[in-house]
């Protein structure tokens, strides 16, 4: 087999490129990564295969893409689409979905199972605010890119209640929030088959590489913060109008400051700010748990020292504040016209005392 791929140059390169990529270090094992056969190219979304030889499972349909993790003989997979000739779609026992060789020296298909999907094939939905695009069902997910106001986007799956998995307009596959803030569905779902194309959509379940940076997650909380900012020294009132930025209170100066950065509009009082973390985000207890640019919820003063608030279920007390953490123990809020209005403050014991939870609004 190796002497009649040296025969065909083309064929051959191919061939070396692909087996690079999948790792095989074995010069014996030159040959498998030659063309699909046409049993496998014959393969559709649903069916499920079972893995010949370790092989590795990529982010994207690429051997530039990055390693998910790797799979082993004998592992059962369902095939989720087929972007081209080469790659697979795939969805492992665990949960993760990357690309594989569709070589069969790697994968064989079983034409007569049929998999089932958790969502609607090609519904159709409309993004109602920012969200990011991530490369996983999981807010430590790689961002891709945020989806902005109006896009439209096809449902592929809804591997869980908090995450759908979508196509966008220009091929990219991800993950994004399932809460009805950021999505919208007209119908019952749309017209003609999606074919996911080269786009990362891993679910590692393994310890990953090192850290790979998220600008775009960062990037957008740096654009809040800029915001707030902007708005230092904007006077305090009680109740103060949602329709213009001369005065804020605590909610209004925080609902604003994610308007005027990501055009995302969070409800307009603490309490319902706090209700909506809740269900969007992982809520932290403890201020050691806090990132930048997270949403701190407070209760009532009731005193500067810590045996002020014994024996009270924070659990069930009152939202009476909302400020945003800025990292290294500042927030900047407002809560009061003798204090000046919107400010950056050091997260005093007074402060830590009364906190209740705190999480992140961008996903």
């Amino acid at each position: 087999m190796i002497k009649s791929h040296k025969q065909l140059t083309a064929s051959l390169l191919v061939t070396a490129a692909i087996v690079a990529g999948l790792g095989v270090s074995a010069p014996g094992n030159a040959a498998a990564a030659s063309s699909p056969s046409n049993s496998v190219m014959a393969a559709a979304a649903g069916q499920t295969a079972v893995i010949e030889a370790s092989v590795r499972l990529r982010s994207t349909p690429s051997t530039s893409g990055e390693v998910v993790k790797y799979l082993q003989k004998g592992d059962q997979v369902q095939i989720v689409a087929k972007p081209n000739n080469y790659w697979y779609q795939v969805k492992t026992a665990d949960g993760s979905v990357g690309y594989t060789s569709t070589d069969d020296k790697y994968i064989s298909v079983n034409s007569s199972s049929v998999g089932t999907s958790t969502a609607p094939s090609a519904q159709t939905g409309t993004i109602k605010y920012g969200v990011n695009l991530r490369t996983t069902p999981s807010t430590s997910g790689k961002v891709l890119r945020l989806l902005k106001k109006g896009e439209q986007v096809q449902l592929l799956a809804e591997p869980n209640s908090y995450w759908y998995q979508i196509q966008t307009s220009d091929g990219s596959i991800g993950y994004i929030s399932s809460s009805d803030q950021y999505i919208s569905f007209a119908g019952n779902g749309g017209t003609g088959t999606v074919t996911p194309t080269p786009t990362p959509t891993p679910t590692p379940s393994v310890p990953p590489a090192p850290p790979i940076s998220t600008p775009g997650a960062s990037a957008q909380i740096e654009s809040v913060i800029s915001a707030g900012i902007g708005y230092l020294g904007t006077p305090y009132e009680f109740g103060s109008s949602r329709n213009d930025t001369s005065t804020f209170d605590c909610s209004d100066f925080i609902r604003q400051i994610f308007m005027d950065a990501l055009n995302l509009k969070l409800p307009a009082d603490s309490r319902q700010q706090g209700d909506w973390v809740k269900s969007n985000s992982t809520v932290v207890t403890s201020t050691s748990g806090l990132k930048r640019g997270d949403l701190m919820f407070f209760m009532d003063y009731k005193g500067n020292s810590a045996s002020a608030y014994a024996g009270i279920d924070k659990s069930k007390a009152r939202i009476s504040h909302v400020a945003m953490y800025l990292g290294d123990g500042q927030i900047i809020h407002t809560y009061s016209v003798a204090s000046g209005g919107v400010k950056v403050d050091q997260l005093s014991a007074s402060w830590t005392n009364r906190f209740l939870f705190g999480g992140s609004v961008i996903r």
